[in-house]
């Protein structure tokens, strides 16, 4: 094999045996020639490779076989069909509790896995105040760990795997689980383990895996769905998503309630902003024309015929300048009744990130603008542009009818409108804001 690949999957499955009743097992053992059980296929024919240095996601649904294949892959499990090879160290971070004893103490279960993943109890003395720093659960690395809550497990399972020199990470979504800020170090810790490891990646957020992996594969029903770079896969998954039945999603909001008021921004002026307009560091974003051949989907009873950004003359725009106040415009053509449309939009950086975005559905909550078929519906959306720092952006835009919990998709562009930032001020961050007020003050 290559040495470069890290993980080969050829052609692998794994059936299991379902009994209905559990005498059945017995009655299985004693008389072989009869089927007291049913197969299910949990995996069939599933085959890719993760190069050494990659950070591959596995996306899916509930059920789709993901959890599976990480086992086997760990070798908790073993194939019914095909082959898995695996190069390097591995250190993973499975279903909750997985790899604990429960009964064991935090500090007991530290010893005791990082054992399991290769350390030497001299190489764990000397790492045992990183692992608890890293954990930072206090007290309780000396109680059992069936006293630990769910965040707590993930809390010190994270902190030895971080700590083993593993050649190749295999995470589940465990990390569903843990508070924010947990979870932003773990996050912190796996960009700066991506530098010289080996990520396979499990989670539902499709935007954690745009952000953090590099290709993403796309498992449904134990078969690869699709396998390609994160972001092409993942929008893939969102539309499949929502092109599922609405009808499972409860409706959270009461429809008699009135509209909402809302407060009406102040209007602001960044007291830098003709300084900077006047430098080099002005934020200057070019703007492409609308692409309505852009990749999508949706159920067709309404298109998105146009998108373009406007001043306030209604002039549009193939240049905006960060921190001025602008106006998304989309024109939508109903081609069915819309009873309750919703428009809205994404603003999402090269990597498929959503920065931020808004729909038209909490302005006309309490009185639904209808829409009646061959007519044209117009969204607009004004907002100070934020202050992005160089680099490729995109519009998504989407309408649907229905509620902000229960709608229809009928039609979703993932990238509309392309447009880049060539020069900018920001000085940190995803996007900057625009400030009122910035001050030094000695005293």
């Amino acid at each position: 094999m290559c040495s470069d690949v890290a993980i080969s999957v050829q052609g692998v499955g794994k059936t299991f045996r379902m009994y209905s009743k559990p005498q059945h097992r017995l009655l299985q053992r004693f008389f072989p020639r009869r089927q007291y059980f049913r197969e299910f296929h949990a995996l069939s024919d599933v085959s890719f490779t993760v190069s050494r240095g990659e950070t591959v996601g596995i996306i899916g649904r509930n059920g789709s076989g993901k959890s599976t294949l990480l086992q086997l892959i760990c070798g908790t499990l073993s194939p019914t069909a095909g082959h898995i090879t695996v190069n390097g160290r591995v250190a993973a971070l499975l279903e909750l509790g997985a790899g604990f004893n429960p009964e064991f103490t935090g500090r007991e279960n530290v010893y005791m896995n990082a054992t399991i993943l290769g350390l030497s109890r001299r190489e764990i003395d000397a790492r045992l105040d990183d692992i608890l720093a890293f954990a930072d659960i206090g007290e309780h690395i000396d109680q059992p760990v069936k006293t630990y809550s769910s965040g707590m497990y993930v809390r010190l399972a994270f902190a030895v795997i971080a700590h083993v020199d593993a050649d190749i990470l295999i995470i589940d979504e465990a990390l569903a689980v843990g508070d924010a800020l947990f979870t932003q170090k773990c996050m912190r810790f796996l960009r700066r383990f991506k530098e010289h490891g080996t990520i396979l990646f499990v989670s539902h957020d499709s935007a954690a895996v745009t952000n953090l992996c590099d290709r993403a594969v796309w498992l449904r029903d134990g078969h690869v769905k699709r396998a390609g770079s994160a972001k092409e896969v993942s929008e893939a998954y969102l539309a499949s998503l929502f092109g599922s039945d609405n009808d499972t999603q409860a409706e959270s909001a009461d429809e008699n309630l009135p509209a909402p008021q809302l407060a009406r921004p102040e209007e602001w002026v960044d007291g830098r902003q003709a300084f900077i307009n006047a430098s080099n560091l002005r934020n200057d974003l070019e703007v492409f024309r609308f692409d309505p051949n852009q990749e999508g989907f949706g159920q067709g009873d309404a298109t998105i015929t146009d998108v373009y950004l406007e001043n306030s003359e209604g002039q549009r725009l193939n240049w905006v300048v960060g921190g001025e106040v602008t106006t998304l415009t989309v024109r939508v053509l109903a081609r069915d009744y819309l009873d309750r449309p919703i428009v809205g939009f994404y603003i999402k950086d090269r990597l498929g990130q959503t920065l931020f975005g808004d729909n038209t559905y909490l302005s006309y909550a309490g009185q639904p603008h209808a829409v009646q078929a061959g007519h044209t519906l117009v969204a607009s959306f004004r907002f100070p542009m934020p202050l992005l720092p160089p680099g490729d952006y995109s519009i998504a835009v989407a309408v649907a009818n229905g509620t902000q919990a229960e709608h229809v998709q009928h039609h979703w562009i993932h990238d509309a409108v392309l447009f880049r930032s060539h020069c900018s001020a920001t000085a940190t961050g995803l996007v900057g804001i625009p400030m009122l007020t910035i001050s030094l003050e000695s005293e």
